[in-house]
């Protein structure tokens, strides 16, 4: 039974980034004063499949300089990658259990990065080396502010369980005492996820299209899917740490929806960010605040206990 619930949710998640991208793209329309795909299917509905079909069916090429076997199975490392991670969904039946949750994200998280070192080292095209260099280091600059991030309502919550938050969540949700840490947490999930206005890795004023340059057909398909499968991912998570994490009703799906509307509305309004700008954000501005809220929450957990054993 966990093998085939595994499998049943690999292929909603698939299925959810498909229609996530023709929600991105009609809301872009919109947003341009335009309609979207609306021509294959009723309002452009089966867009995401002909779209898979075309990348899939294409013919693949590679570039003559890179190392053919890496470079091939890069994508779908990638892909793996951010299928692994889903295994957090927190389901009531037919899943693991993880106890230390928290360590499992940020070990799979962090593991995102060697796909993006690989993808750009094994084209051996000096676009897809800059585009990867940048990427890495502005994933790893982002990860320590959202690990400490999570770490303060991890200590709150006094576990390293998802399943927690909701319990914890049930009386008033997280993101009315933290609103600060929210925003920076919501920018920090920008930056990870390589999306505007933080698309370094993808600059294509200054980098054509960053690591991912020598990609076409079906291992840009993979790549793409990776990266709409990430976001979908912090957006279920910002959802259950902030916004009550009640996973069994229909509105926790519906906040999860509304956090990919405002990845995309994001993208639409605002320009992209000057790089040393980005660092200098990352370094000098959420670093100290995350700590500052670590020992902002110790302190509220010790006023708790001292109030309940006294």
């Amino acid at each position: 039974m966990y093998y085939i619930t595994s499998l049943i949710l690999m292929i909603i998640v698939l299925i959810s980034v498909g229609f996530f991208t023709l929600l991105e793209r009609k809301i872009m329309g919109y947003m341009h004063i335009r309609k979207g795909p609306n021509k294959v299917g009723f309002i452009g509905l089966l867009q995401p499949f002909s779209d898979g079909a075309k990348l899939f069916l294409k013919e693949q090429f590679f570039p003559k300089n890179s190392n053919f076997l890496i470079y091939y199975i890069c994508p779908l490392l990638g892909l793996v990658q951010s299928l692994f991670i889903w295994l957090l969904f927190p389901f009531y039946f037919n899943c693991i259990d993880f106890s230390f949750g928290f360590l499992f994200f940020l070990c799979i998280s962090s593991l995102g990065v060697y796909s993006l070192i690989v993808c750009g080292w094994s084209s051996n095209s000096m676009y897809s080396i800059l585009g990867c260099v940048r990427s890495i280091s502005q994933t790893i600059s982002y990860e320590v502010s959202l690990s400490l991030i999570l770490l303060s309502y991890f200590l709150l919550c006094d576990s390293y369980n998802l399943l927690n938050f909701n319990l914890v969540q049930n009386m008033s949700w997280f993101m009315f005492f933290s609103l600060p840490i929210f925003f920076c947490w919501f920018s920090c999930n920008l930056a990870e996820t390589n999306r505007a206005p933080f698309d370094f890795s993808e600059g294509e004023s200054e980098l054509v299209s960053g690591f991912n340059v020598e990609y076409g057909a079906g291992g840009f398909a993979l790549l793409f899917i990776s990266e709409y499968s990430s976001i979908i991912f912090m957006s279920m998570l910002s959802c259950l740490i902030f916004f009550g994490g009640d996973f069994f009703s229909f509105f926790f799906f519906l906040k999860i929806i509304f956090f990919c509307f405002i990845f995309v509305w994001v993208r639409c309004s605002l320009p992209r960010y000057r790089y040393d700008k980005l660092m200098y954000l990352a370094w000098k501005c959420y670093l100290p605040m995350s700590l500052n809220y670590i020992l902002y929450f110790i302190l509220l957990k010790l006023l708790f206990l001292y109030h309940f054993f006294l």
